[in-house]
């Protein structure tokens, strides 16, 4: 089964531009950001196998492992880790590197150098907001609700009929980036794609269960310590929380196992704005910022040289975690007025 996907209405990326340069080289490097989220699995996967539609040849390698959580989304085992199951020297021969989902070096991990040190055609797919470009032809629309919905693009662009293979990722993707349709990046647009992909084979009741109703013990224990530690502020508008190395060790959870944790903050009846620091070492900080507000958290990241959208941003913070509170937390604060 499969389905063609018509024009989606926001074209502000030259798509003809992109679908020229693909048409002129053959063999395709894909990589994303590390401690990749469905976003960035799911338009690595659906572009390789649009690439592959076409004749061409494309290879998936990122800067870490694949987060165990989202496992399921590669069943075929196609995305590699550099240095363990794609060693350096067999990244050779490629005349093309797509960067999906960042546009930000420090966000590549072990990757950034081995785009540096490309000389072939650099090119960047994304719908972050970012100073960076990677020295790449960027493609980029900040007005789409995920970079899975910009691949969802390309393959109409191209004519590449969309199939249960390629579906299924692409939902995953526009459905994780916003909050499973609860963020105010979704649009009519947003659910006319999701229609088509359906159409195609995807299959939401699946992908909710295997996202949402498989979480491991720890997991859930991990999740009770997160809320123990919320403290409101400013009114009760900011809801603030962390995680210690402690309560990695203590309930035997991974980092992985805070994804989603910061939007149960903006559950608090009179919350707008939510903060999540995870101690991941003990000078590295990562800061999870959202906002259900017109508060632009991403205005806040920016400030930390982190990134994101208006509504959800993030930061790794070279600091102690109580350092990173002290300072983003004073620049929330002000913020909040």
């Amino acid at each position: 089964m499969s389905a063609e996907i018509h024009p989606a209405k926001c074209m502000s990326i030259n798509w003809q531009a992109l679908v020229d340069l693909i048409g002129q080289h053959e063999r395709f490097l894909i990589t994303s950001h590390c401690r990749a989220d469905c976003d960035a699995v799911g338009s690595e996967i659906g572009l390789a196998l649009a690439l592959e539609a076409l004749g061409k040849h494309a290879r998936i390698v990122n800067g870490d492992a694949l987060p165990e959580h989202i496992a399921f989304m590669d069943p075929e085992s196609r995305v590699g880790e550099l240095g363990v199951t794609a060693p350096l020297e067999t990244l050779r021969g490629y005349d093309a590197f797509v960067v999906v989902d960042t546009s930000a070096w420090g966000q590549l991990g072990p990757m950034a150098d081995v785009l540096r040190s490309f000389p072939g055609q650099r090119i960047v797919i994304d719908h972050h907001v970012s100073s960076d470009d990677l020295q790449a032809t960027v493609f980029r629309d900040d007005g789409a609700e995920a970079t899975g919905r910009l691949i969802l693009q390309l393959c109409e662009a191209l004519h590449v009929d969309v199939t249960p293979e390629i579906a299924m990722p692409l939902f995953a993707a526009i459905a994780t980036d916003t909050g499973w349709f609860r963020f105010s990046s979704v649009t009519a647009d947003t659910f006319e794609a999701l229609a088509k992909l359906t159409a195609a084979g995807a299959k939401p009741p699946q992908l909710f269960s295997l996202l949402f109703e498989q979480h491991s013990l720890a997991r859930i224990h991990l999740r009770g310590r997160i809320l123990s530690n919320v403290t409101p502020e400013c009114g009760g508008r900011l809801m603030w929380t962390f995680v210690t190395q402690e309560d990695f060790d203590a309930t035997g959870a991974n980092r992985t196992d805070t994804e989603d944790a910061i939007n149960s903050l903006l559950t608090v009846a009179g919350a707008e704005v939510a903060a999540l620091f995870v101690e991941l070492e003990s000078d590295v900080t990562k800061v999870s910022l959202r906002s259900r507000s017109d508060f632009d958290v991403r205005a806040i990241a920016d400030q930390f040289d982190g990134g994101g959208h208006r509504a959800a941003a993030g930061i790794t913070y070279r600091g102690p975690r109580k350092e990173a509170q002290t300072a983003i937390l004073d620049a929330l604060r002000t913020g909040l007025g």
